[in-house]
């Protein structure tokens, strides 16, 4: 029998990461849905930067570790 893709460890393993994704993409919907700041563009685009860059470093970081664990 071949053995799993994703197994226990591997799992408790990638869960470290996804639950601050998780996190991270409620406060990108959120910042989408009622913005905080007044409606200016670049400020905008930079608070929103600094939520999704982090997100996609977790993401490949995530993929990364869950390939090669």
């Amino acid at each position: 029998m071949a053995d799993s893709v994703f197994d226990r460890e591997k799992l408790l393993d990638i869960s470290v990461n996804i639950i601050p994704m998780v996190i991270i993409a409620f406060f990108v919907f959120l910042f989408l849905l009622t913005s905080p700041y007044p409606p200016d563009f670049l400020i905008q685009v930079t608070a929103l930067m600094l939520h999704v860059i982090p997100f996609v470093g977790l993401a490949l970081l995530t993929y990364v570790a869950a390939h090669y664990i």
